[in-house]
């Protein structure tokens, strides 16, 4: 039985039918033009704003047309095929740009049944502020996306690990290998043997190399700080904490490598949560109870030795084992003396570079003076004395005497021979004597066995004859013979 509907009273269908009425008119007073189209792209509705600005002269009914034939440029039809709204666009009719907006219209069933399209403001040029300010934000985040990608990308190649050596060879074939890998690799070395710059690329030179790399140094960082740097923290995990969340290192390195520098300094309470995003892949912040999955490269760093430090209880040995999947060991400079000469050529033109002047050249005896030293410091400290001898000395070729800041190896060794009495009485010598009374020894009893030729006396020792020259020169070893 239908439904009476009490004197007075409206009926469902005439509710609708009023409510329809009274949109059509809110839209027609409030907006600038709106246009509705049904399911199939004709146009059912448009208001006289919307056909004055096209300029529709009404000789002819625009109502059951499609919207393209009206509006070119629409993208109503686009709405009602996707279901989703259009609420803020530019669109130009007629020469002119306008700020529009295209929502679907659904029916009783939730399917769409049409399209509303509205125009919110027709004098774009009024906007022009707020959209300059609005370009103007897109271009400073673009511009600070870049530089943050740029910050994490690698800063040297394999090919920058200078050395003609053996030694150097063998390592760089090692970070070949290694690039071409997805285990963690763990760098050994002395402190400035070039680990950080093996690690930037190993990185450049794998398929991650447009990932991000992300360094820290585990040394340099409170532990009270490090845990957090690593693996990020949540809003109030502690006091000092923010409101805000903070992403840690292995975040930002998703996609891509972390860096860990001197993970022999890792605090043995933090190297279980460590161990566990090596396994697992994810990380869990401070304060936080979600795992976060990471797909992360690993690439540490140590100069201290990590087999000793389990022995003693300091270094996990699960963690090392982890990290220990492709080891490099990066050789001290006092074992590659034969590079010195590569190294310190490369080095004096990037000093010359950032100082902005022409490159300084070393002497036969400036040379012969850096190659006997043993550089405890390796590469770093060759650095560091080249850039003393050169903001020191006004010699474009830098001889021995423009290097006062190491110790002459031929007082060192006549001292030696002279035997103190106080090296004599308490049996000990400084290291780097006992090194250069060995050399000197060495090398005397290879020229005995081959007659004092030179030639053959450098095959025995494998170094050059040139580097034999130049050690003859430092030691003070004198020949009265004819070389060959």
């Amino acid at each position: 039985m239908a439904r009476q509907v009490p004197a007075g009273l409206s009926s469902d269908a005439e509710v609708r039918s009023l409510a329809a009425s009274s949109l059509v008119k809110l839209f027609d007073s409030l907006y600038e033009g709106a246009v509705v189209i049904d399911q199939a792209g004709r146009i059912t509705w448009i208001n006289d704003k919307y056909k004055a600005l096209i300029g529709w002269n009404g000789s002819e009914a625009i109502e059951g047309r499609l919207i393209e034939d009206v509006l070119p440029n629409s993208r109503l039809r686009h709405v009602v095929e996707t279901g989703h709204a259009d609420l803020l666009d530019v669109l130009t009719v007629g020469g002119r740009q306008m700020v529009v907006s295209r929502i679907p219209l659904h029916g009783e069933a939730g399917n769409v049944i049409g399209a509303l399209g509205v125009i919110l403001y027709d004098r774009l040029q009024a906007l022009r502020p707020i959209v300059s300010k609005f370009q103007q934000m897109q271009t400073d985040l673009a511009t600070v996306r870049k530089q943050l990608a740029s910050g994490r990308q690698a800063k040297y190649r394999i090919s920058q690990f200078v050395g003609a050596s053996r030694l150097a060879a063998e390592t760089k074939e090692q970070a070949r290998r290694a690039a071409e890998r997805e285990g963690a690799v763990l760098l050994l070395g002395e402190t400035g043997t070039g680990k950080e710059l093996l690690a930037h690329a190993i990185h450049a030179a794998s398929r991650r190399a447009e990932g991000p790399l992300v360094s820290i140094n585990a040394a340099a960082i409170p532990e009270a700080l490090l845990e957090a740097e690593l693996f990020g923290v949540e809003p109030g995990a502690y006091t000092g904490a923010g409101t805000k969340s903070r992403s840690g290192k292995f975040l930002l390195a998703d996609g891509g490598t972390l860096f860990l520098d001197e993970v022999g300094d890792m605090p043995l309470a933090l190297q279980p949560k460590l161990l566990r995003v090596l396994q697992e892949g994810e990380v869990e912040p401070v304060g936080g109870n979600q795992l976060r999955a990471v797909n992360v490269r690993v690439i540490a760093a140590t100069s201290r030795d990590l087999k000793a430090m389990i022995e003693a209880g300091s270094f996990r040995a699960d963690l090392y084992y982890r990290l220990n999947v492709l080891p490099i060991r990066l050789p001290p400079l006092r074992e590659r003396s034969e590079d010195v000469s590569m190294l310190c050529e490369t080095l004096l033109e990037q000093i010359a570079e950032q100082g902005g002047e022409a490159s300084r050249t070393l002497a036969a005896d400036g040379l012969a003076r850096l190659a006997a030293y043993g550089w405890p410091g390796n590469v770093r400290e060759l650095r560091n004395v080249l850039e003393q001898a050169v903001a020191q000395s006004d010699n474009r070729r830098l001889a021995g005497a423009d290097f006062p800041m190491l110790p002459e190896v031929v007082e060192v060794i006549q001292r030696l021979v002279d035997a103190e009495p106080d090296t004599v009485n308490s049996g000990v010598r400084p290291l780097r004597e006992a090194v250069a009374v060995a050399e000197r020894a060495e090398i005397l009893r290879a020229l005995e066995a081959t007659g004092w030729v030179k030639l053959h006396a450098a095959r025995l020792l494998g170094i050059s004859r040139a580097q034999l020259y130049e050690k003859l020169a430092i030691l003070g070893i004198v020949s009265e013979e004819a070389d060959t």
